[in-house]
């Protein structure tokens, strides 16, 4: 390996990192906004739990992991030969799909964006045969299509049972609070749940790089080094909280009130652990929106905000061809050697800081967020008669 490959491939391992802080803040609002919203968790304690679980979790599997280096773009033997120059455009065009949507507040799916940059830079830096079309389909799109109905679904008639479970007619309290304690526990399974699926994308990315550039053989799973240093990268992603899209889930969606919240979280969670174990590289983001919805659904008398719902789906859309073409066109630049690599590096750098600072004026954090959210967490409950009585009086 000449020097000068040595160096693209730690540059690769550098960004593949920084893509999976973005990940960690971007994806935060997955486990945490229900509880925050609901007065459940404050807000840094709420992520720093997270933060801890994401860490836990991304030690448990690599099956998804081994998707994306051994599946979703052809290399090594029999395969096409995808040099570390293809992941640092996929990369380039993931990490800019992340800021970008993070600036709306839309919780788009960071997974997706990984995957489209990925494609992007294949196609023009390969050809159209460096993709498995059928693992693209099978693991990527299908799922992405079926998990937010499924776990809308799921949300909606675990809502309608805790609410049926928990109903009374006498006046008297009616329990429902005791679901903030429920949401502590499962919020932290979706925490975990994401790190054990998000994580292992990034360490996908890492091993497709030392598989190419024949540092690690073909359909070896993520060395050991490179599970911990994409947990830590999540980790600490995860901390600093993505506020933004914790606000736009955790109260621009619908109000979320404890029983709802504790149902999203355990479909969320299900689903996410069950796609895991299937090898799917699911995307936590499209599962937590969708339970969201569904618990608002299942709630007589909420109100979804199908405006906003519309918003996030559009970013859905969107996710895959936008990160694709950003990819794409990083790839080309690359074909100039290594002055396109210097270019990419320092467009990338440029989009990140200016887009960090154009957010600054509207700076959302834990203490505003807690603020706007006191109290629209409260259980839904039936006034006693007598307090019927004194209002009809």
């Amino acid at each position: 390996m000449t020097a000068a490959t040595a160096a693209l491939v730690v540059l690769v391992i550098v960004l593949a990192l920084i893509f999976d802080f973005t990940n960690g803040f971007h994806d935060t609002a997955n486990a945490m906004a229900t509880p925050i919203a609901t007065g459940a968790m404050r807000p840094r304690v709420a992520v720093a739990v997270a933060a801890v679980l994401n860490l836990v979790g991304a030690f448990l599997s690599t099956t998804v992991a081994q998707t994306i280096s051994g599946g979703l773009i052809k290399e090594g033997g029999g395969g096409v030969q995808v040099g570390p120059e293809i992941v640092f455009a996929g990369l380039i065009g993931a990490i800019a799909w992340n800021i970008t949507t993070w600036y709306f507040g839309l919780p788009s799916s960071s997974s997706h964006a990984l995957f489209g940059g990925l494609v992007g830079a294949a196609i023009v830096g390969a050809g159209f045969g460096a993709i498995d079309y059928g693992v693209l389909l099978g693991k990527v799109i299908i799922p992405a299509v079926l998990a937010p109905f499924t776990a809308g679904v799921v949300a909606f008639l675990v809502t309608r049972l805790a609410y049926w479970i928990t109903r009374r007619h006498d006046g008297r309290p009616d329990g429902r609070r005791v679901f903030r304690v429920g949401q502590v526990f499962s919020s932290s399974l979706v925490a975990l749940a994401h790190g054990t699926n998000d994580a292992q994308k990034t360490m996908g990315v890492i091993t497709l790089t030392l598989i190419a550039s024949g540092l690690q053989p073909a359909g070896t799973p993520p060395r050991i080094w490179v599970i911990a240093a994409c947990a830590a990268a999540i980790a600490v992603g995860t901390y600093t909280g993505g506020w933004r899209i914790i606000k736009t889930l955790g109260t621009g969606l619908t109000a979320v009130k404890p029983a709802q919240g504790f149902a999203a979280e355990v479909s969320t969670a299900s689903t996410i652990l069950a796609s895991s174990h299937l090898g799917f590289a699911l995307s936590t983001t499209h599962v937590a929106s969708g339970s969201v919805i569904g618990s608002g659904l299942g709630r007589r008398g909420s109100v979804v905000r199908w405006a906003t719902a519309r918003r996030i789906v559009t970013g859905w859309i969107f996710t895959l061809p936008a990160a694709a073409i950003v990819g794409a066109v990083a790839q080309l630049l690359v074909g100039l050697g290594a002055v396109g690599i210097v270019i990419d590096t320092v467009l990338g750098v440029g989009f990140m800081v200016a887009v960090f600072l154009r957010a600054r004026p509207e700076r959302i954090d834990a203490s505003s967020l807690e603020r706007e959210v006191a109290g629209a967490g409260a259980a839904v409950h039936r006034p006693k008669k007598r307090d019927r009585r004194k209002a009809s009086a």
